[in-house]
């Protein structure tokens, strides 16, 4: 555990929509650093699970920087699309990570499989996997995912990456919709910080 008073936590991704939700979910007396600030770029993830790529990213950034690491490898799984595109979310925008392309791929793929999908619920989730990385100590893995549903349409300019699309199951907004207070408050990543914050 971190029970310093004040401390240094690298937050390993240079995606800057999961590095604000991560900075909106820590305590206030961690000073937070990005891959970034040390001109880091983000290893090749070759993991085949969440949470073997959240590990390689967390040991990646902790042993080139010899600071504690909280890395984050998180996905949209569609149960029509053989749980595609899992953890390879963010290359379905191509090499810039251009998620307007994702989620155009996503449309696109759907309507090869089933011309009607759009009048049915396309069960979903968001699954985000957290690994908490001492230089010295056992790493910390923990997992949260949120069921929802595609909307047939973009809806909402909130968020990142496939918020405009996934609908959480029992809401009638996107994550694109939503206030980001909203948002934060049930996602997958909230979800999955609140079993490892206690190592905070």
């Amino acid at each position: 555990m971190l029970k310093k008073k004040n401390y240094n936590l690298l937050i390993g991704t240079n995606n800057k929509g999961k590095l604000r939700e991560i900075r909106a979910l820590l305590p206030k007396n961690i000073k937070t650093f990005s891959p970034q600030d040390f001109k880091l770029r983000s290893p090749k993830e070759n993991g085949k699970t969440f949470k073997e790529n959240s590990y390689l990213k967390a040991k990646f950034f902790s042993k080139k920087t010899k600071m504690i690491c909280l890395a984050d490898d998180s996905g949209l799984e569609i149960d029509k699309l053989n749980k595609s595109p899992g953890i390879y979310s963010a290359r379905w925008g191509g090499k810039k990570n251009n998620f307007n392309l994702a989620i155009s791929r996503v449309y696109k793929k759907l309507n090869l499989i089933d011309k009607n999908w759009k009048k049915k619920k396309i069960k979903c989730r968001f699954v985000c996997s957290l690994t908490l990385y001492w230089p010295n100590k056992k790493p910390v893995n923990r997992i949260g995912k949120i069921v929802g549903y595609i909307s047939p349409f973009r809806k909402g300019k909130n968020g990142f990456g496939y918020d405009p699309i996934f609908i959480p199951k029992g809401k009638k907004k996107t994550f694109g919709e939503m206030k980001p207070r909203d948002k934060y408050n049930i996602d997958h990543r909230i979800r999955a910080f609140k079993k490892i914050k206690k190592f905070f």
